[in-house]
């Protein structure tokens, strides 16, 4: 089994924390093996836990996706300050780290590219490296697995949100490994060490940890949900539903518009490999199309590790914009705090997408348009990996 950095240090493992004043980066899933909160943790082994940071969806996972903000609060059980770093402010302030030996970070991440988390976990690295606070990172594994890495790489002047830095969609990066990297490349300083994972590896599946799952954000229940989630992001940048309002979101896809048959049956003859799509009507509860029938597909996969998220999300993609032209749409901004490019754009990376859509190039030709870019990140983050 599996052991996170939450882990080791609540069995008296990692660095000492013990009299130092800390702040806690975390949400509802920063849990133990046994689903102990970090905020009961640190405590325990000698910190004094001074404040609270949350990421987007608020420290409880609350609020929904794309611009819902939160504010901060004084929290009513620790007395103690719960800063929002998705609301007024997306970067810790000075004053918010006044006071503070340390930052422990123990955020749950999906490994894709437009996850907010690894951003908002950047922007506290940054932000304690001009304070001069201690970062300590509390790693945990990727739940996709972090053998593949998949999809274009961000492009410069695409970046927003959903991508400060240039990774590829899917980087197969634990937190820890990929802070370790963007530190390094843009030279911040400060002390900052991360606590490893122990008996991860990274070709494993998240069945294959024996970690609890802990729903990271609203919207991915499962760890399922959390691979299909690396691809099928890019439908928030268009008028199909990704299932949102619905209790299975990011694998079911349509729109009122679509027929479910004739749908399954261009995507099948696509053969994406490792996933089965299965004609589906749904009704999402909230979200885009809410109250209305939709048509689409839900898609089954069936081969962990053959299936390519980014590759499906582009051929549903490609396929709805050919079967309907007249119906189908790109999305406009605001979108995560972008206010003039595209959303489809942002979260791509680039333009690549919509010119390929408007050129009609078939799916297979984009997907070998990634290949230099993949290898190119592959050997980039080599040196900053962890496990195996």
């Amino acid at each position: 089994m599996a052991r996170t950095g939450l882990d080791i240090v609540s069995a008296g493992g990692g660095p000492a924390l013990a009299g130092a004043a800390v702040g806690l980066l975390a949400n509802q899933g920063s849990v133990t093996s046994s689903f102990e909160h970090a905020s009961d943790v640190l405590p325990r082994c000698g910190a004094r836990l001074a404040c609270l940071f949350g990421p987007q969806h608020g420290p409880d996972g609350l609020t929904q996706a794309n611009m819902i903000e939160w504010e901060g609060y004084r929290d009513p059980l620790l007395g103690i300050p719960v800063h929002s770093l998705y609301g007024s402010t997306r970067e810790p302030t000075a004053r918010m780290l006044e006071g503070l030996d340390a930052v422990v970070i123990d955020l749950p991440d999906v490994g894709a590219r437009p996850y907010t988390y690894l951003w908002t976990a950047l922007l506290m690295v940054r932000a304690c490296g001009s304070s001069g606070v201690r970062v300590v990172v509390l790693d945990r594994p990727d739940p996709i697995g972090g053998v593949e890495v998949e999809g274009p790489s961000l492009e410069a002047g695409f970046e927003s949100f959903v991508g400060l830095r240039p990774l590829v969609m899917r980087h197969g990066m634990t937190i820890g490994e990929a802070l370790s990297m963007l530190r390094a490349e843009e030279g911040l300083e400060g002390p900052f060490e991360v606590v490893p994972a122990e008996g991860w590896r990274r070709s494993m599946h998240w069945d294959e940890t024996g970690l609890p799952w802990v729903p990271p954000s609203p919207n991915i229940p499962t760890p399922r949900t959390a691979l299909l989630y690396a691809g099928n992001v890019l439908l928030e940048g268009t008028n199909l539903s990704e299932g949102r309002g619905t209790t299975t979101p990011f694998e079911l896809v349509g729109a009122p518009w679509i027929d479910p048959r004739r749908f399954a049956g261009v995507l099948a003859a696509g053969q994406v490999e490792g996933a089965v799509f299965r004609p589906a009507r749904f009704r999402p509860t909230f979200d885009k199309h809410e109250g209305l029938d939709c048509g689409g597909v839900q898609i089954h996969v069936t081969d962990h590790g053959a299936f390519r998220p980014v590759a499906c999300a582009v051929s549903v993609i490609i396929a709805a914009a050919a079967l309907y032209p007249d119906l189908f749409r790109w999305t406009g901004p605001p979108y995560e705090y972008e206010t003039v490019k595209r959303p489809i754009d942002i979260l791509y990376g680039g333009s690549g997408l919509r010119d390929a859509v408007a050129a009609g190039t078939p799916p297979a030709e984009l997907v070998s348009s990634w290949r230099m870019d993949e290898r190119e990140f592959t050997e980039r983050r080599g040196p900053y990996l962890l496990y195996d």
